[in-house]
């Protein structure tokens, strides 16, 4: 019953300020880009081992009951000079039983990654690792902002699981994604 499954969820799956922002980012970048615009998508993971079942995402921060959620780490949004304010951080989540809200909105997924116990509690280890720079921001100099898709693809790199196995679906595309896998190959060439 181990196993770690990718989500890819529309951005904004459930709300109508974050569908409509990424909707407009998605408009400026592929003009700038001179391509076609895209659907963004935002992952998740849901990695069950023999602890139980665990869900694993960045989201913003909705109370100070951050325990309640699992969360392990915290980051600034936009900004490092206003994280003072919750609206301006962001949690990862380890969060046992919990939920993906908007689940039933996932495109393409799960995504089966892996069924190895072994390799399901070493993404359960790593998420307290995971690099916390401002969100929207490119600090680690990776030619893309960090987000909550680079958190899920530098779990996926850095616990070993098949990058091949984790498709996005047709027509989308990730932004960040590409951040968190050039971070996390970094680490494992120190």
């Amino acid at each position: 019953m181990s196993g770690v499954d990718l989500y890819w969820l529309p951005l904004g799956a459930g709300g109508h300020s974050v569908k409509w922002n990424g909707r407009v980012f998605e408009a400026v970048v592929s003009r700038l880009e001179r391509r076609p615009a895209r659907d963004l998508y935002h992952s998740a993971l849901v990695v069950s081992a023999p602890e139980g079942r665990f869900v694993i995402e960045m989201a913003p921060i909705p109370d100070a009951d951050g325990a309640s959620r699992g969360v392990v780490a915290e980051g600034p949004v936009g900004s490092r000079l206003a994280r003072r304010l919750r609206i301006f951080r962001y949690e990862v989540r380890r969060w046992y039983e919990g939920v993906i809200p908007d689940v039933d909105e996932a495109v393409d997924s799960p995504q089966r990654l892996t069924d190895d116990a072994t390799r399901a509690r070493h993404v359960l280890e790593l998420v307290p690792d995971v690099p916390t720079p401002v969100w929207g921001r490119d600090e680690l100099g990776t030619g893309e902002m960090w987000n909550s898709n680079s958190l899920i693809s530098w779990l996926i790199v850095r616990a070993g699981l098949e990058l091949e196995t984790a498709r996005m679906p047709d027509g989308g595309r990730a932004p960040g994604w590409h951040a968190g896998l050039l971070v996390a190959r970094r680490a494992r060439q120190d």
